[in-house]
Protein backbone atom coordinates (compact mmCIF):
# COMPACT_ATOMS: atom_id res chain seq x y z
CA UNK A 1 0.00 0.00 0.00
CA UNK A 2 1.08 3.38 -0.94
CA UNK A 3 2.47 5.73 1.85
CA UNK A 4 0.50 8.62 -0.10
CA UNK A 5 -2.86 6.53 0.51
CA UNK A 6 -2.36 5.72 4.00
CA UNK A 7 -4.40 7.61 6.29
CA UNK A 8 -2.16 8.82 9.46
CA UNK A 9 -3.43 6.53 11.99
CA UNK A 10 -2.30 3.90 9.30
CA UNK A 11 1.17 6.25 8.76
CA UNK A 12 1.88 6.08 12.57
CA UNK A 13 1.01 2.56 12.70
CA UNK A 14 3.00 1.61 10.04
CA UNK A 15 6.39 3.80 11.34
CA UNK A 16 6.23 2.58 15.06
CA UNK A 17 4.25 -0.90 15.41
CA UNK A 18 4.48 -2.69 11.76
CA UNK A 19 4.07 -6.00 13.23
CA UNK A 20 0.41 -4.90 13.82
CA UNK A 21 0.32 -2.78 10.69
CA UNK A 22 0.79 -5.63 8.92
CA UNK A 23 -1.80 -8.10 10.95
CA UNK A 24 -4.58 -5.09 10.52
CA UNK A 25 -3.93 -5.39 6.67
CA UNK A 26 -6.11 -8.65 6.69
CA UNK A 27 -9.09 -6.90 7.86
CA UNK A 28 -11.73 -5.29 5.92
CA UNK A 29 -11.42 -1.97 4.72
CA UNK A 30 -13.82 -0.31 7.37
CA UNK A 31 -12.23 -2.16 10.66
CA UNK A 32 -8.88 -2.08 9.13
CA UNK A 33 -9.11 1.82 9.86
CA UNK A 34 -10.64 1.14 13.31
CA UNK A 35 -7.47 -1.38 13.91
CA UNK A 36 -5.52 1.37 12.85
CA UNK A 37 -6.73 4.23 15.06
CA UNK A 38 -6.66 1.51 18.08
CA UNK A 39 -3.06 0.72 17.94
CA UNK A 40 -2.20 4.45 17.13
CA UNK A 41 -4.12 5.23 20.57
CA UNK A 42 -1.69 2.48 22.05
CA UNK A 43 1.37 3.83 20.44
CA UNK A 44 0.55 7.34 21.89
CA UNK A 45 0.23 6.20 25.79
CA UNK A 46 2.44 3.67 25.18
CA UNK A 47 5.53 5.98 24.31
CA UNK A 48 4.65 8.43 27.34
CA UNK A 49 7.34 6.85 29.51
CA UNK A 50 9.76 7.88 26.61
CA UNK A 51 9.01 11.29 25.91
CA UNK A 52 8.72 13.20 28.56
CA UNK A 53 11.03 14.50 31.30
CA UNK A 54 9.59 13.65 34.37
CA UNK A 55 6.80 11.47 35.93
CA UNK A 56 4.44 14.43 36.05
CA UNK A 57 4.69 15.06 32.65
CA UNK A 58 3.58 11.96 32.35
CA UNK A 59 0.62 12.08 34.04
CA UNK A 60 -0.41 15.00 33.09
CA UNK A 61 -0.50 13.60 29.28
CA UNK A 62 -2.38 10.69 30.40
CA UNK A 63 -4.90 12.11 32.32
CA UNK A 64 -5.09 14.03 28.85
CA UNK A 65 -5.96 10.81 27.17
CA UNK A 66 -8.52 9.38 29.70
CA UNK A 67 -10.32 12.48 29.49
CA UNK A 68 -10.23 12.28 25.57
CA UNK A 69 -11.81 9.06 26.11
CA UNK A 70 -14.22 10.55 28.47
CA UNK A 71 -15.76 12.87 25.48
CA UNK A 72 -15.18 9.82 22.79
CA UNK A 73 -17.62 7.41 24.80
CA UNK A 74 -20.01 10.66 25.54
CA UNK A 75 -20.34 11.67 21.72
CA UNK A 76 -17.50 14.21 22.02
CA UNK A 77 -14.79 12.81 20.82
CA UNK A 78 -11.72 15.81 20.65
CA UNK A 79 -9.82 16.74 17.49
CA UNK A 80 -7.82 14.07 17.38
CA UNK A 81 -6.43 11.64 14.20
CA UNK A 82 -7.23 8.55 15.93
CA UNK A 83 -10.39 9.80 17.71
CA UNK A 84 -12.92 10.38 15.63
CA UNK A 85 -12.36 7.28 13.64
CA UNK A 86 -13.48 5.14 17.05
CA UNK A 87 -16.50 7.01 17.59
CA UNK A 88 -18.99 4.64 15.89
CA UNK A 89 -17.07 1.83 17.20
CA UNK A 90 -17.81 3.59 20.70
CA UNK A 91 -21.25 3.93 20.18
CA UNK A 92 -21.97 0.69 18.90
CA UNK A 93 -20.32 -0.05 21.99
CA UNK A 94 -17.47 -2.50 20.15
CA UNK A 95 -15.31 -0.49 21.83
CA UNK A 96 -14.36 -1.51 25.33
CA UNK A 97 -13.50 1.66 27.75
CA UNK A 98 -12.55 -1.11 30.82
CA UNK A 99 -9.60 -2.48 28.42
CA UNK A 100 -8.42 1.02 27.13
CA UNK A 101 -8.28 2.43 30.68
CA UNK A 102 -6.20 -0.52 31.31
CA UNK A 103 -3.84 0.06 28.42
CA UNK A 104 -3.53 4.06 29.73
CA UNK A 105 -2.99 2.44 33.69
CA UNK A 106 -0.40 0.51 33.11
CA UNK A 107 1.62 2.85 31.11
CA UNK A 108 1.00 5.46 34.50
CA UNK A 109 3.10 2.29 35.76
CA UNK A 110 6.03 2.57 32.97
CA UNK A 111 5.98 6.28 34.86
CA UNK A 112 7.22 4.90 38.07
CA UNK A 113 10.49 2.28 36.29
CA UNK A 114 8.96 -0.11 38.84
CA UNK A 115 10.83 -3.55 38.06
CA UNK A 116 8.53 -6.40 38.28
CA UNK A 117 9.93 -8.54 41.16
CA UNK A 118 8.62 -12.14 39.97
CA UNK A 119 6.51 -13.89 36.98
CA UNK A 120 3.54 -12.89 38.51
CA UNK A 121 4.45 -9.13 38.18
CA UNK A 122 5.65 -9.48 34.94
CA UNK A 123 3.13 -11.43 33.40
CA UNK A 124 0.25 -9.19 34.71
CA UNK A 125 2.21 -6.27 32.99
CA UNK A 126 2.31 -7.95 29.57
CA UNK A 127 -1.50 -9.20 30.31
CA UNK A 128 -2.48 -5.41 30.97
CA UNK A 129 -0.04 -4.23 27.90
CA UNK A 130 -0.62 -7.19 25.52
CA UNK A 131 -3.83 -9.15 26.41
CA UNK A 132 -6.18 -5.78 26.47
CA UNK A 133 -5.08 -4.28 23.34
CA UNK A 134 -6.17 -7.85 22.13
CA UNK A 135 -9.13 -7.83 23.87
CA UNK A 136 -10.47 -4.50 22.12
CA UNK A 137 -8.94 -5.47 18.73
CA UNK A 138 -11.30 -8.27 19.01
CA UNK A 139 -14.50 -6.57 20.29
CA UNK A 140 -13.42 -4.19 16.59
CA UNK A 141 -14.13 -6.90 14.72
CA UNK A 142 -17.43 -7.37 16.30
CA UNK A 143 -16.19 -10.27 18.63
CA UNK A 144 -17.86 -9.76 22.10
CA UNK A 145 -16.38 -11.57 24.59
CA UNK A 146 -19.89 -13.39 25.74
CA UNK A 147 -20.01 -15.42 22.33
CA UNK A 148 -16.51 -15.14 22.06
CA UNK A 149 -15.26 -16.43 24.72
CA UNK A 150 -12.46 -19.29 23.74
CA UNK A 151 -11.21 -15.84 21.15
CA UNK A 152 -10.92 -13.79 23.96
CA UNK A 153 -9.15 -16.40 26.03
CA UNK A 154 -6.85 -17.12 23.23
CA UNK A 155 -6.04 -13.96 22.56
CA UNK A 156 -5.01 -13.19 26.57
CA UNK A 157 -2.19 -16.01 26.05
CA UNK A 158 -1.21 -14.54 22.62
CA UNK A 159 -1.04 -10.79 24.20
CA UNK A 160 1.11 -12.29 27.12
CA UNK A 161 3.40 -14.06 24.71
CA UNK A 162 3.33 -11.17 22.59
CA UNK A 163 4.46 -8.81 24.91
CA UNK A 164 7.31 -10.93 26.89
CA UNK A 165 8.37 -11.36 23.46
CA UNK A 166 8.70 -7.73 22.86
CA UNK A 167 9.83 -7.13 26.64
CA UNK A 168 13.12 -9.61 26.47
CA UNK A 169 13.41 -8.25 22.65
CA UNK A 170 13.72 -4.21 24.26
CA UNK A 171 16.44 -5.08 26.93
CA UNK A 172 19.37 -3.45 25.28
CA UNK A 173 17.12 -0.47 24.82
CA UNK A 174 16.27 -0.17 28.60
CA UNK A 175 18.75 -1.31 30.06
CA UNK A 176 20.42 1.80 27.95
CA UNK A 177 18.08 3.82 29.70
CA UNK A 178 19.32 2.01 33.10
CA UNK A 179 15.90 0.04 33.39
CA UNK A 180 14.54 -3.24 33.86
CA UNK A 181 11.04 -5.29 33.15
CA UNK A 182 12.30 -8.74 33.41
CA UNK A 183 11.35 -10.37 36.92
CA UNK A 184 13.79 -9.45 39.86
CA UNK A 185 13.49 -12.59 41.13
CA UNK A 186 14.79 -14.30 38.19
CA UNK A 187 17.79 -12.29 37.59
CA UNK A 188 18.69 -12.32 41.34
CA UNK A 189 18.89 -16.56 41.35
CA UNK A 190 20.62 -16.69 37.80
CA UNK A 191 23.40 -14.58 39.39
CA UNK A 192 22.44 -11.45 36.79
CA UNK A 193 25.56 -9.19 37.25
CA UNK A 194 22.63 -5.78 36.69
CA UNK A 195 25.80 -2.51 37.03
CA UNK A 196 27.04 -4.37 33.92
CA UNK A 197 24.12 -4.99 32.42
CA UNK A 198 23.25 -1.23 32.48
CA UNK A 199 26.71 -1.03 30.78
CA UNK A 200 24.97 -2.94 27.52
CA UNK A 201 27.53 -6.28 28.27
CA UNK A 202 26.36 -9.33 27.88
CA UNK A 203 26.03 -12.46 29.76
CA UNK A 204 25.73 -15.95 30.27
CA UNK A 205 23.37 -15.64 33.07
CA UNK A 206 21.03 -12.96 31.36
CA UNK A 207 20.93 -15.73 28.56
CA UNK A 208 19.54 -18.32 30.87
CA UNK A 209 16.23 -15.74 32.28
CA UNK A 210 15.74 -14.95 28.54
CA UNK A 211 15.27 -19.10 27.68
CA UNK A 212 12.85 -19.18 30.53
CA UNK A 213 10.99 -16.29 29.69
CA UNK A 214 10.89 -17.63 26.10
CA UNK A 215 9.98 -20.63 27.17
CA UNK A 216 6.71 -18.99 29.13
CA UNK A 217 6.08 -17.52 26.55
CA UNK A 218 5.77 -20.78 24.24
CA UNK A 219 3.36 -22.44 27.16
CA UNK A 220 1.34 -19.41 26.07
CA UNK A 221 1.10 -19.82 22.75
CA UNK A 222 0.35 -23.65 22.93
CA UNK A 223 -2.04 -23.02 25.58
CA UNK A 224 -3.71 -19.95 22.98
CA UNK A 225 -3.41 -22.74 19.83
CA UNK A 226 -5.93 -25.28 21.60
CA UNK A 227 -8.56 -22.56 22.96
CA UNK A 228 -8.73 -20.80 18.90
CA UNK A 229 -6.66 -22.88 16.62
CA UNK A 230 -8.31 -21.27 13.49
CA UNK A 231 -9.93 -18.50 13.36
CA UNK A 232 -10.74 -16.25 9.75
CA UNK A 233 -12.64 -13.40 10.97
CA UNK A 234 -10.05 -13.13 14.30
CA UNK A 235 -7.07 -13.75 12.55
CA UNK A 236 -6.05 -10.16 11.42
CA UNK A 237 -6.12 -10.42 15.94
CA UNK A 238 -4.71 -13.78 16.28
CA UNK A 239 -1.62 -13.42 13.83
CA UNK A 240 0.12 -11.56 16.46
CA UNK A 241 0.51 -15.00 17.87
CA UNK A 242 2.64 -16.32 14.28
CA UNK A 243 4.82 -12.96 15.10
CA UNK A 244 5.51 -14.00 18.21
CA UNK A 245 6.45 -17.55 17.41
CA UNK A 246 8.80 -16.13 14.74
CA UNK A 247 10.80 -14.04 17.36
CA UNK A 248 10.70 -17.12 19.84
CA UNK A 249 13.03 -18.77 16.94
CA UNK A 250 15.19 -15.59 16.39
CA UNK A 251 15.96 -15.98 20.30
CA UNK A 252 16.32 -19.40 20.09
CA UNK A 253 19.03 -19.04 17.22
CA UNK A 254 20.89 -16.46 18.98
CA UNK A 255 21.11 -18.77 22.17
CA UNK A 256 19.07 -16.21 24.09
CA UNK A 257 21.40 -13.59 24.31
CA UNK A 258 19.03 -10.26 23.45
CA UNK A 259 22.09 -8.07 22.66
CA UNK A 260 22.65 -10.03 19.57
CA UNK A 261 22.00 -7.95 17.07
CA UNK A 262 19.47 -10.38 14.88
CA UNK A 263 17.28 -10.23 17.86
CA UNK A 264 16.43 -6.50 16.99
CA UNK A 265 15.86 -7.27 13.38
CA UNK A 266 12.09 -8.29 11.83
CA UNK A 267 12.57 -11.42 10.56
CA UNK A 268 11.94 -11.08 5.78
CA UNK A 269 9.24 -13.91 5.94
CA UNK A 270 6.76 -11.57 7.83
CA UNK A 271 4.21 -10.87 5.30
CA UNK A 272 4.53 -14.26 3.22
CA UNK A 273 3.74 -16.06 6.71
CA UNK A 274 0.70 -14.02 7.11
CA UNK A 275 -0.54 -13.86 3.83
CA UNK A 276 -0.03 -17.69 3.98
CA UNK A 277 -1.75 -18.18 7.39
CA UNK A 278 -4.65 -16.09 6.95
CA UNK A 279 -5.56 -17.33 3.80
CA UNK A 280 -5.84 -21.17 5.95
CA UNK A 281 -7.91 -19.01 8.25
CA UNK A 282 -5.34 -19.89 10.54
CA UNK A 283 -2.30 -18.29 12.92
Amino acid sequence: MSQNLLTEAAREVRRHDHDRYLSALFAVPEAREELFALYAFNHEVAKTAEVVSEPLIGQIRLQWWRESLDGLFAGRPRRHYILPVLARAAEEGRLPRAELDRLVDAREQDLEQRQPQTLTEFEAYAEATGASLLHAALELLGKAKGNHEGLHRAARHIGIAYATVGLLRAVPFHAARKQLFLPEDHLTVAGVDQAALFELQSQEALAGVVMRLAKRAHEHLGAAQELAPSSKDASPVLLQGSLARLYLKRLEAADYDPFNPSVGLAPPSRMPRLAWLNWRGRW
